[in-house]
């Protein structure tokens, strides 16, 4: 019979890459990446703050974008560098659980709030005439709460019961950070049923939004095409490429991690591509 570890028993990263000697380099990597991650976000919320003209619903949703992708790579990043620094990778039971909530609730308060964004390019470009009224201060906020309520609740309900399983005595996580498939995986019960029930929430989490994404596109390309204007079609590209690039990359990590079967990727493919969706999609 395994031993199984209890609340105060840490567990160990294996990392990003396998091999110790790339720790200097991968330190000096991510750490130009969190750095100019963090810059880039926070001067375009002061931007966006300062500025008059920016003072339009596009930037505000932006502006919180922005908040989010600081505090998501806060929650994971920090503790990447300080294992690399001191070259130690351990995390307590109650950080793993706390990055874990905090990692599904930003990722998923980012998915929605990506999904809603498509909703005001589409009024911005097929309704502008209407924007003021359809894009108002109120319904941007709840835009905004909406994106943090979804994630929120995907962040409380899947913690507890991933970390209430009992785990073995192999307490290594084939990954860089408190991700729950990778942790489930360390899980003596059997957590077939679990991971089916996560799985179906993972695939609500990014089609509910990614369906707003991809109606909200073909209205807009619908409209585009009936442009006479060269300039105008343009424009309207310009304005929506950025928040396309955006989504094409954290969706399509997001979905192939969480919704092709295990046999499809391995774990060191899954850690590659959660770069994508962790600290390296621009804002």
């Amino acid at each position: 019979m395994e031993e199984h570890n209890t609340s105060s028993t840490d567990f160990a990263f294996m990392g990003l890459f396998d091999r110790k000697e790339t720790s200097g380099l991968l330190f000096a990597i991510i750490s130009i990446i969190f750095v100019t991650a963090l810059r880039a976000n926070g001067v375009m919320i002061f931007l966006i703050q300062t500025d008059l003209r920016l003072h339009t619903p596009m930037y505000f949703l932006l502006s919180h974008l922005s908040l989010i992708d600081m505090m998501y790579i806060s929650t994971i990043v920090p503790k990447m560098l300080i294992d690399y620094l001191l070259d130690q990778r351990t995390i307590s039971f109650v950080g793993c659980t706390a990055q874990h909530f905090l990692y599904l609730t930003l990722v998923g308060a980012e998915f929605f709030l990506l999904g809603l964004m498509a909703y005001d390019r589409y009024v911005a470009i097929c309704n502008p005439l209407r924007y003021p009224v359809l894009m108002s201060r109120r319904v941007c906020w709840m835009i905004i709460a909406g994106s943090w309520f979804g994630g929120s609740l995907d962040g409380f309900l899947l913690t507890p019961i991933t970390m209430s399983f009992p785990f073995c005595n192999s307490r290594e996580i084939n990954h860089f950070f408190c991700e729950a498939p990778a942790v489930l995986k360390l899980a003596c019960a059997d957590t077939a049923l679990y991971e089916t029930v996560m799985y179906v929430c993972c695939v609500l989490m990014l089609l509910i939004p990614f369906s707003v994404v991809l109606a909200s596109y073909a209205r807009i390309l619908t409209t585009v095409h009936r442009m006479s204007s060269v300039d105008g079609r343009k424009k309207a590209f310009a304005t929506c490429s950025s928040h396309v690039t955006v989504v094409s990359l954290f969706y399509g990590a997001a979905m192939y991690t969480y919704m092709l079967p295990h046999s499809y990727h391995t774990p060191a493919q899954d850690r590659v591509l959660s770069v994508f969706y962790t600290f390296s999609h621009p804002c």
